[in-house]
C-alpha cells in the first residue's frame, strides 16, 4: 500500500543518517566504493527499514527474508546499513577496511553479523540468491529472497545464467534489483559495455521488469509491493539512480566510482547531503 506521509518522511530520515554514516565510515577507512553507496542507498532503506522481514534480534530467525548484496564493493556503504540496525556496534566502523577489522572492503559472512552472503568479486550473488530461493521453496517456506546487483556486474556472463535459472525454476519468491547508476570503475556503462535492451534481455529470460525512479522511496516501495503480487516468474526492479546521489561534485562522475576526503571535499559532502536531505523533505511535504 501507498507510503504515507509520515512513513516517507521516515524512510528519508533513516536515508539521509545512513549516507551521512557512509560519509563517515570512507573517511576513516581512509577511501571507499562511495559512489555506488549513494546511489543504491534509497533501494537498501527501502529494503531493510520497510520491505524485508529482517531484524537485528532476530538475524537468525529461519523465517527471515534474505537479502544478498552481489555489488559486494559497495560494503562501505552496507557495513553502515547494518550498523545503523543494530547488527554490530557502530564503533566497528572506525576500523572499516583496516588489518584485523571485523570489516574488510568486500565484508565477509563470518565476520560481520546480519551478512547472509560474502561478495565482491562481481556477478555471483545472483546465483547465491537462486539458490536461497530454491531452498525456500524446497523447505515449504514463505520468505523471500532479495539480490542487488550493478549495471556494469551485469557484464558478467555468470548473471545471465543465475537469470536464466531463476526464469526457468519461476521463482517467483525472489527479486533481483540492479542499481542502473550508468557508471562503472572505468568510465559509463553504455561506452564500456552496453547493456541495452537491457529491459528485454530479463524479460527474455523470463523476469517480470519493473522500471524505477531509484531516488523515489514512494516508487521503491511501490515497485516492491507490485513484485509480491506476481506468480510464476521472478522480478527485476530497474533502479534508474545517480552514481554518487546526494553529493553534488560527486554526482554522475564514475571517477567517484571509488574515493578519498581531504577536509575540503568531507566538509563540501557533508553540506551537499544536507542540502539534498532537505530537498526531499520538501517532496514529502508537498506529497510529491
Amino acid at each position: 500500500m501507498p507510503l504515507s506521509k509520515d512513513e516517507w518522511k521516515q524512510l528519508e530520515d533513516d536515508a539521509y543518517r545512513v549516507r551521512m554514516l557512509t560519509l563517515d565510515t570512507v573517511r576513516w577507512a581512509g577511501g571507499g566504493h562511495i559512489g555506488g553507496s549513494m546511489s543504491a542507498m534509497d533501494a537498501l532503506i527501502a529494503l531493510y527499514h520497510h520491505e524485508m522481514n529482517f531484524s537485528a534480534e532476530k538475524m537468525d530467525d529461519p523465517a527471515r527474508d534474505r537479502f544478498v548484496l552481489s555489488k559486494g564493493h559497495i560494503g562501505v556503504g552496507m557495513a553502515p546499513v547494518l550498523a545503523d540496525l543494530g547488527c554490530f556496534p557502530k564503533e566497528w566502523l572506525e576500523t572499516y577496511s583496516h588489518i584485523q577489522s571485523h570489516l574488510g572492503m568486500h565484508l565477509d559472512a563470518k565476520k560481520v553479523p546480519g551478512l547472509e552472503a560474502s561478495t565482491g568479486s562481481l556477478g555471483h550473488g545472483l546465483a547465491i540468491a537462486v539458490g536461497m530461493a530454491l531452498g525456500a521453496r524446497q523447505l515449504g517456506q514463505d520468505w523471500r529472497t532479495y539480490c542487488l546487483m550493478g549495471d556494469g556486474e551485469c557484464n558478467e556472463g555468470s548473471v545471465w545464467e543465475a537469470a536464466m535459472s531463476a526464469g526457468n525454476w519461476e521463482l517467483d519468491n525472489l527479486v533481483g534489483m540492479v542499481d542502473v547508476n550508468h557508471a562503472m570503475i572505468d568510465g559509463m556503462t553504455a561506452d564500456v559495455m552496453g547493456l541495452e535492451p537491457f529491459e528485454d534481455k530479463w524479460r527474455a529470460f523470463n523476469w517480470e521488469v519493473i522500471n524505477v525512479k531509484g531516488s523515489s522511496m514512494p516508487d521503491i516501495v511501490d515497485a516492491f509491493d507490485k513484485a509480491r503480487t506476481i506468480k510464476g516468474k521472478p522480478t527485476m526492479l530497474l533502479l534508474d539512480t545517480v552514481k554518487g546521489e546526494g553529493i553534488d561534485y560527486m554526482e554522475g562522475d564514475y571517477t567517484w566510482h571509488y574515493g578519498a576526503f581531504d577536509d575540503d571535499k568531507y566538509q563540501r559532502a557533508q553540506d551537499s547531503l544536507k542540502r539534498h536531505h532537505e530537498k526531499r523533505l520538501a517532496m514529502v511535504q508537498a506529497g510529491k
